[in-house]
């Protein structure tokens, strides 16, 4: 993804929604599923990440939200999986953590990996 997107990582307790929040600049959203994960439905985040066909397969965001929704609902191995998958990414682009840091995507779905092993979440807003 070309365009430079603006993301807040918030660090959270396990019981809150890991979630990104994508707004590129101009004011385009793209749709990854954060309401539902902030409202704390997981598995209607899944389905809005899924049904969003204006996503690229390998986009980190969406693929960090859906590691975050699978480990809101306990699945580990799985959100180990998506995260793995946003590290991966051939696309990547910079995030402005929440104290106005920039950090790379995949250095951001590395912080989120490193943390579900620790048993943390890591929201990105």
């Amino acid at each position: 993804m070309a365009q430079t997107l603006i993301l807040a990582v918030l660090l959270a307790a396990q019981s809150a929604a890991p979630a990104v929040l994508v707004e590129a600049r101009g004011g385009d959203r793209v749709d990854v599923g954060y309401s539902e994960l902030a409202a704390g439905q997981p598995q209607a985040a899944i389905e809005r990440i899924q049904a969003n066909r204006e996503l690229d397969a390998n986009d980190p965001a969406a693929l960090i939200n859906l590691g975050a929704a699978h480990a809101r609902m306990g699945e580990v191995a799985d959100a180990r999986a998506f995260l793995s998958a946003a590290i991966a990414s051939p696309d990547r682009y910079d995030l402005e953590l929440a104290d106005g840091r920039w950090m790379d995507s995949r250095r951001a779905a590395r912080m989120a990996m490193g943390m579900l092993q620790e048993g943390k979440t890591l929201a990105v807003r």
